[in-house]
Parts: C-alpha cells; sequence; structure tokens
C-alpha cells in the first residue's frame, strides 16, 4: 500500500504562565529560545527535528489570533511555508483544534496522516523520536489512534498516564491497545506506576488519519465538528492565515481530544516513547532538562556566577550575579526579576492569577509587544505623555493610520524611514526627525535593506493603544482599532 503523506499539525496554543516572567499571555513559551544551545525557539525546533520523516508535508499550525504574525516570522525564518496557519479566536483546547486541522487538510478530498504537536515540548533524542513516528505509520495507516506514550524516569505527578492492555516493549517500537486514561495521581500511585511496564506518561502526541480522528469525533463528539466546520466554511482568509468565524467556534465544547475520543474510542494505541521528552511546565523542569555546568547550574545569558549549585540563572538584559546560592531560579526581564526556590517554580501561576486580579500590565505584557512590521518596547510614562523605543524590519511598514486624541514626534536614531503625512512623503535618516499632529493621516515604511530603529514621543490626553482609525494596511487589520 502507498504511504500516505504526513502533514504535521503544530498546536500554538497555551499561555506557559508557570515560566513567568518570560512567558506570558503576549508572548507565550512557544515562541522563546529555552531549551539547548541554538536561538531557536520551542516552536521553530518542534518543526525543524521533524525532518527526515517520510513523506513529510508542510505543516498545519493553530494558534491564537494575537499571535499570528509571530508564527508566521518563526516560520519564515527557519525557511517553512506553512500549509495554512489555522487562527482561534479563543481556545478551545485541543480537541477542536486538531478537529479544525483535520478539516482543513482533507478539503481537496485527500486524506493525509496528521502528526500532533505541541508546540512546547522538548526532544533531547530526536532519532528515537523519529524511529517511533515512523514505528507508529502502521497503525496509523491501518485506521489506528495513535498516541505516543513516555516511558517515565520518575514516579512524577504533575502528568497524566496510559495503561496499556500488556507491558509495552521499550526496544520493540509495538502500538499496543489502551486499557484506560489516568488524570495526574498521587505519589503512592504515580510509585506503583513507574514498577509497572504497562504504565507511561501521556505525551500529547498523536499520529493517525485525517479520516479517522474525524470519524471518532463525529461519533462521540458531533458537535465539535459541526461548529468547527461552519467556523471554517464562515472563516475568512487573510494572507497565508484563514481566521476561524468566531461565534461558529465558541460554539465549540472546550474539551482535550483525550476526553473527547481517546478515552472512549475502542480504536485507541499507545507507542512507548524514549526520547527525553519534557513539556518544559515549570522553571525546575527546564533545569532538569537542560545541560548543566559542573555545579549544576544552567546559565543564560549576562550571568555571573560564584560558588552557585543547582540553579537556573538568566537575564535577559540585566547583568545578573549569583554569589554563593543554591537551589534557586533567577529570571530577569526588562520589568520584572523572579527569584524562587526551584521546588517551588511549579506555585509561579499563583503569582500570575495574583497579578492578573491586581490588574498588572506585568501579568500578560511585556514591555516590548511585537507587530507584523516589527516590535515596540515603552521605555517611560508620564500623565500625558509617554516614550517608545520602535524598530521596523526591512520592508515593514505600519498602517496608514491617525489618532484623535494624541500627537507624535518620531527621531530616526538608525537606518531611513519614509514618512507619509497627509499624502506628502518624505524620506528622514539617522538624527533626523518629524511631528504629527492630532488627526494628521501618517504611515512610516523601511524601504531599505536594515532595520529602522526610532524614538517616538507621544503627548496628548488619551495615549492608549485603541486611539488608532486605520485607513490601509498590508497585514489585514483594517477591521481592528487596536495597534497589533
Amino acid at each position: 500500500m502507498k504511504e500516505k503523506s504526513l502533514i504535521p499539525v503544530i498546536l500554538c496554543g497555551g499561555s506557559g504562565t508557570r515560566l513567568w516572567p518570560l512567558s506570558r499571555a503576549s508572548y507565550p513559551k512557544q515562541y522563546w529560545s529555552l531549551f539547548g544551545d541554538s536561538d531557536e525557539t520551542l516552536l521553530q525546533q518542534t518543526q525543524k527535528r521533524l525532518h527526515g520523516l517520510k513523506k513529510l508535508s508542510d505543516p498545519l499550525l493553530v494558534c491564537h489570533e494575537e499571535h499570528r504574525f509571530i508564527v508566521a516570522e518563526q516560520m519564515r525564518e527557519i525557511k517553512v511555508e506553512p500549509k495554512g496557519i489555522l487562527l482561534e479566536p479563543i481556545g478551545r483546547n485541543t480537541a477542536p483544534a486538531i478537529a479544525v486541522a483535520a478539516l482543513q487538510a482533507t478539503q481537496q478530498g485527500e486524506d493525509p496522516l496528521l502528526l500532533v504537536l505541541a508546540a512546547d515540548h522538548a526532544i533531547r533524542d530526536v532519532e528515537q523520536f523519529l524511529l517511533a513516528i515512523e514505528a507508529g505509520r502502521i497503525d496509523a495507516e491501518a485506521g489506528r489512534l495513535v498516541t505516543f506514550g513516555i516511558v517515565p524516569t520518575a514516579p512524577e505527578t504533575g502528568y497524566g498516564y496510559i495503561e496499556a492492555g500488556e507491558s509495552l516493549s521499550k526496544d520493540n517500537l509495538q502500538g499496543l491497545s489502551i486499557k484506560r486514561f489516568i488524570e495526574k495521581p498521587d505519589k503512592e500511585s504515580a510509585e506503583k506506576f513507574l514498577s509497572d511496564g504497562r504504565f507511561t506518561w501521556n505525551s500529547g502526541i498523536f499520529l493517525f488519519k485525517a479520516s479517522a480522528i474525524l470519524s471518532e469525533l463525529n461519533r462521540l463528539s458531533p458537535e465539535i465538528v459541526s461548529s468547527c466546520r461552519a467556523a471554517i466554511e464562515q472563516g475568512i482568509s487573510d494572507l497565508e492565515f484563514l481566521r476561524l468565524e468566531r461565534e461558529a467556534f465558541a460554539n465549540c465544547p472546550n474539551v482535550a481530544i483525550d476526553v473527547a475520543v481517546m478515552e472512549k474510542t475502542n480504536l485507541g494505541s499507545v507507542l512507548p516513547l524514549k526520547a527525553g521528552w519534557s513539556d518544559i511546565g515549570s522553571w525546575n523542569s527546564l533545569w532538569s532538562t537542560s545541560d548543566q555546568d559542573l555545579d549544576g547550574n544552567v546559565i543564560r545569558g549576562r550571568v555571573i556566577s560564584k560558588g552557585s549549585r543547582n540553579c537556573y540563572l538568566r537575564s535577559e538584559h540585566r547583568l545578573v550575579v549569583g554569589l554563593g546560592v543554591k537551589d534557586l531560579v533567577v529570571v530577569e526581564t526588562d520589568d520584572a526579576i523572579l527569584i524562587a526556590n526551584r521546588n517551588q517554580s511549579q506555585n509561579v501561576k499563583n503569582i500570575v492569577q495574583q497579578l492578573e486580579t491586581n490588574g498588572s500590565p506585568e501579568a500578560k505584557a511585556h514591555r516590548k509587544i511585537y507587530r507584523p512590521w516589527g516590535h515596540y518596547t515603552g521605555i517611560v510614562q508620564g500623565n500625558r505623555w509617554q516614550v517608545k523605543r520602535i524598530e521596523v524590519k526591512p520592508g515593514g511598514s505600519l498602517s496608514l493610520q491617525m489618532h484623535h486624541h494624541r500627537a507624535e514626534h518620531w527621531v530616526v536614531v538608525k537606518g531611513t524611514a519614509l514618512i507619509e503625512k497627509d499624502g506628502k512623503e518624505e524620506l528622514i535618516g539617522e538624527n533626523q526627525s518629524t511631528y504629527i499632529p492630532f488627526g494628521c493621516k501618517h504611515r512610516l515604511t523601511n524601504p531599505g535593506r536594515m532595520p529602522v530603529e526610532l524614538i517616538e514621543v507621544q503627548s496628548g490626553t488619551y495615549l492608549g493603544e485603541d486611539d488608532i482609525v486605520r485607513f490601509e494596511d498590508r497585514y489585514g487589520r483594517i477591521s481592528k482599532l487596536i495597534s497589533e
């Protein structure tokens, strides 16, 4: 039988609050470089480690609409052109995300294999991972719904477990029937599971034919398929994106694929995976997964460590010095610093909840905000004024826009910018500036081959990012009165 093409379905949802202050809702952990020696992000590593699989197609990615340009740019950086980027208007867990991907993959009458992957996993042994995926093809081609169970190395209570019908062979990669799924167990149960060869951690990695998962979703959770089909049919194609229609997608039950299908189907198979897997669910798990120095430390960024042991020390901007400290996580960002005992790092999410309750901006967003044309960083803010540093990538362009309540003064400090004001254009270079008064229709474009950097000084009665009226935008943002 001819082998089917294999489409990676990369799920990019989640905010990763346990990795605050680096991971936040505006820029979650999957878009950061966290694992390994390269600068590649977790999302980029997820795609690149698939190289070598047979009949591999370009990926389908499912992400929140707010992260669409981050996803597109990170794929462009590794020279990957996705089959599509499906935009969720709201999070609805993995079952709807997989359903929309399967429906999209079968629109042209094809029935490919879908390899469902989370964008935020780390894999140390890529060769073994690829062997397991190839081994899973046999069951998947036969119509089975294959999941990959991580061979446990410790009595973890933070993972769900899968019990197979019989003991799994770690050397002979063969799928076995699934007896049951177990939610996060207590310590005593986890210790029993560790000594029993039938139990593995639930990785959330799946392999199946698109038709097979759609058939089981139709049988077991038909409302998911009908809602997702409507969300696609009523959605809007926008550049390489497909915007799912909000109301239809909101009608989907908020449910994981495990609950919607895998716990109920008789077509499930589990295949053992022993490849140095981690879901990087906390700073402590990132420390344990990463390469450590002779003192057990993981060092990232501008860090000096003397006499420190078993620490995770990370600097994004300022110098961090650790002297004689032990078992700590220290993470510095431009607006927050985390200092925690490694064994307490699971509780970081509680701090994020407290920040959200208090309305603190640090809960969800960094001072550096990414946009399709580049990014900006808030520097300082007063009652009726604020200063930003803006960087526009080569060929990037802000929308043609105007503001009702603020004026802006732009000072170019690097590169050359093309400025349009009320229909008139001018080029301004380094150490030159321009003034944009209230109500002026304006736009900034980078026509060159190097980034343009400028300092923006805003002044006015209202400085909110929703004070924008767009007239033209190459990134399809006309319908939204927000500065994306």
